[in-house]
């Protein structure tokens, strides 16, 4: 059964709003969790590391605000792994009311669209696309069930993805398509939760400062400074936690299926 919380500080005595954030133990995942967790959201972060081995994250999360912490492990990119993050959430909280889809993976090694492999390929789309594709659909029948049961309920599910949706990388093919699948993920759900007051959002983060991109400092580095993005520096996970916290306290309630760019301009169009 879910642990009784104190809902004195609550609107109407109810809990607190409860968030599921995928690949949430580091990099632009845990910026998400820490950003909600200073909403007063109770956290579930998933990763795929044992829990002894992120018990200081979880306890910055916890500092951050969260009035409620728990640590889901699982493979996003499998049914069995993504059962049993469900689960955990279910027995602990008894309720969700934002998924923020951030798990994903790079190649592991950058290769041209003229080699690419197909397990490489096959990787990166059952993590990166079949995942949240599923993980989405799970958590849309829950959030229908608590909208039907509580017309007051407030729900909605918020893609992580890239600008590598529609900006192509010839050495990293494989992850472009499953980011470019992943934008019309949140379009068809968008469209299917839209008559529950559900909505889908999305944020493409550009060049993001995280132990992903460490391999590719010292190229990005220069890339900026020579005038790649408009906003003249790196992005980092605060900034797309930021938006996030935004979407989930519903700012934006009229823009179901809506993307916002977090990449410092890079992808507008310039001469």
């Amino acid at each position: 059964m879910p642990t009784p919380l104190d809902t004195s500080h609550s609107p109407l005595g109810t809990p607190p709003k409860a968030a599921l954030v995928t690949g949430g133990s580091r990099g632009i995942g845990l910026g998400c969790a820490l950003a909600l967790a200073k909403e007063g959201h109770r956290i579930a972060i998933n990763g795929m590391r044992p829990e002894d081995q992120v018990t200081e994250v979880l306890d910055q999360i916890r500092t951050a605000g969260a009035p409620e912490v728990i640590y889901c492990q699982g493979d996003v990119g499998t049914g069995e792994g993504r059962g049993a993050i469900l689960a955990k959430v279910r027995a602990e909280f008894g309720a969700l009311n934002v998924l923020v889809n951030n798990a994903g993976v790079a190649p592991t090694e950058r290769k041209d669209v003229l080699v690419t492999s197909l397990d490489s390929f096959r990787r990166l789309m059952s993590i990166n696309l079949e995942g949240p594709y599923f993980l989405t659909q799970s958590v849309a029948n829950w959030l229908i069930d608590q909208k039907q049961a509580d017309a007051s309920f407030e729900g909605c599910i918020i893609n992580v993805n890239s600008i590598s949706a529609t900006v192509v990388s010839t050495n990293r093919g494989e992850y472009c398509v499953s980011k470019a699948g992943l934008a019309m993920v949140t379009q068809l759900f968008a469209a299917r939760l839209g008559e529950f007051d559900l909505p889908v959002y999305e944020v493409r983060p550009g060049v993001t400062k995280t132990d992903m991109t460490s391999g590719v400092t010292e190229k990005y580095d220069k890339l900026i400074a020579d005038g790649l993005c408009v906003t003249p520096r790196w992005g980092f996970p605060e900034d797309v936690g930021k938006a996030v916290a935004s979407l989930a306290r519903r700012d934006f309630p009229y823009s179901t299926g809506q993307t916002i760019m977090i990449d410092g301009g890079l992808t507008i169009p310039r001469l």
